[in-house]
């Protein structure tokens, strides 16, 4: 299915710039339009024992490298392609084909046909509409340097089926009620191969309700640097059922997950962000590094943060504290992840550093250290 879409999608561009080229002037105003554009993050990383003696790991990682392209046409149609590459350089990781490890690949692609902000329709590879951190919001807009490590944070693992935190398949969402409603409902591909000998599909889908302002976009941000008021609960699931755990237990995968999002500019100048969520899954389809969990396993997931964006520049630029705590709780063993970090902020989101030290704590293992640096870059 994943070739067929790409297939498809690579149609329907055809077809759209030939008839871009072979237009009137009386349709001119009608052309199609396009935008590039790309982000950079570059990260240093200290792993505690993580070399192969023992000793603590140093590796410079590309962590994330995207060129992405929106297209606008007639009918109200739209593409949007990120072509990726991720942890480039991450001692021991190596999967050109999805672009993990070396190699490019495209990461989201998809065509869109949005009649009305009530709804729209997305046909190609994109976010899972299932989770906050991971389902919604650009990780090029975090508060903190990563993604929770239950969803492929730092060096960790995405608990459910992905290809990068994607799927492929066909998501219906919107916007209605003024943007105070969102929902989204996909059928996607999910787990593949052995372990899906049926081929069932997988069905997803989250509802949120904006409080205060509205978030209407595809993809939300995991801080607004105080630029906009947010308060918004959602509840989400995921379900694929007849998959086959290793040794051939056959399982349904099964979770929901609530989850809250709170950003708000201060008096004085400041801003203060909270997030949290609670993930409850009957078999996770995934191995999740540090934890002893693997497909098959029943998880509890949750995490919490905060940021506090200070109201003055320092130099050229503001700087903003974060804490965050995350728990995985499966296989009779507790794991957590506590952080602390700051980001500098010298144009937004577009040109920031970020220092981000971190534990993983694990029940009858030592402690782990991870001190993560990082430059992000976006024009």
């Amino acid at each position: 299915m994943a070739q067929g879409l790409s297939a498809l999608s690579s149609r329907v561009v055809g077809f759209a710039l030939l008839g871009a080229t072979m237009s009137t002037p009386a349709a001119a105003q009608e052309a199609p339009s396009f935008k590039v554009g790309a982000r950079l993050q570059g990260w240093y990383q200290a792993v505690e024992a993580g070399a192969l003696d023992g000793s603590t790991l140093n590796d410079f990682v590309l962590r994330r490298g995207y060129v992405h392209l929106t297209g606008t046409f007639p009918s109200d149609i739209t593409l949007f392609a990120h072509v990726a590459a991720d942890r480039v350089g991450q001692q021991g990781l190596d999967n050109p084909g999805i672009g993990l490890g070396s190699g490019l690949a495209l990461r989201d692609a998809w065509i869109a046909w949005s009649p009305t902000p009530a709804f729209r329709l997305q046909l190609g590879r994109m976010y899972v509409p299932f989770t906050r951190t991971f389902g919604t919001e650009s990780t090029f807009t975090l508060l903190t340097v990563d993604l929770p490590s239950s969803q492929g944070g730092t060096r960790g693992g995405i608990f459910y089926a992905s290809k990068v935190g994607r799927d492929d398949g066909l998501v219906v969402w919107g916007t209605p009620l003024e943007g105070r409603l969102q929902y989204r409902l996909g059928v996607m591909e999910g787990v593949e191969g052995a372990s899906n000998p049926s081929d069932s599909l997988r069905v997803a889908g989250r509802v949120a309700v904006n409080l205060l302002e509205p978030e209407t976009t595809w993809f939300n941000r995991g801080t607004y640097l105080g630029t906009k008021r947010v308060l918004a609960l959602a509840v989400g699931f995921d379900r694929q059922a007849d998959l086959v755990a290793p040794g051939g237990r056959r399982f349904d995968s099964q979770g929901w997950t609530v989850d809250a999002f709170f950003d708000h500019p201060l008096r004085g100048g400041g801003a203060v962000t909270v997030e949290g969520g609670f993930t409850d899954v009957d078999g996770v389809t995934q191995t999740l590094p540090f934890t002893g969990l693997t497909p098959g396993a029943d998880a509890r997931i949750g995490y919490a943060q905060a940021g506090y964006l200070l109201p003055r520049p320092i130099g050229p630029g503001r700087l903003q504290f974060y804490g965050r705590y995350e728990t995985i709780d499966g296989a009779g063993d507790d794991t957590s992840f506590p952080a602390v970090g700051a980001n500098y902020l010298i144009r937004g989101h577009d040109v920031k550093a970020t220092f981000d030290w971190s534990w993983i704590d694990r029940d009858r293992q030592s402690t782990r250290q991870v001190i993560t640096i990082q430059l992000q870059l976006g024009i």
